[in-house]
């Protein structure tokens, strides 16, 4: 009868946990939706360029309430270009608000 019940209980436990999760990804981005006033392009690295490395960069940035970034981390991209997106991405000026968290994405072609 134990072993019965465990799939139900399981069952019954996921479908409550659903909609909570499903409500904080909602909420993060609609938060993470701040318009840039500012962007400043990448310098494309040498090293990349004559290699013919191209890609995306992905960083999260924290976002003051005045619009400047106070800090960028990546969170995806080749190491080559990891450095050029952060100061680019630092340059940027968002649109006043909340301090928030924005995510971005940095895309480079040789």
């Amino acid at each position: 009868m134990r072993i019965q019940l465990t799939p139900i209980v399981a069952l019954a436990l996921s479908l409550l946990l659903v909609p909570a999760v499903q409500a904080q990804n909602q909420q993060t981005t609609s938060e993470s939706r701040r318009p840039v006033v500012v962007r400043v392009a990448p310098q494309y690295p040498d090293a990349a360029r004559r290699i013919g490395l191209g890609g995306t960069v992905r960083a999260v940035a924290v976002v003051g309430s005045d619009g400047k970034v106070k800090k960028v981390e990546a969170v995806g991209g080749s190491p080559l270009l990891v450095q050029a997106a952060q100061n680019a991405i630092s340059q940027w000026k968002f649109a006043p608000g909340a301090e928030s968290q924005e995510a971005v994405e940095l895309h480079f072609t040789p």
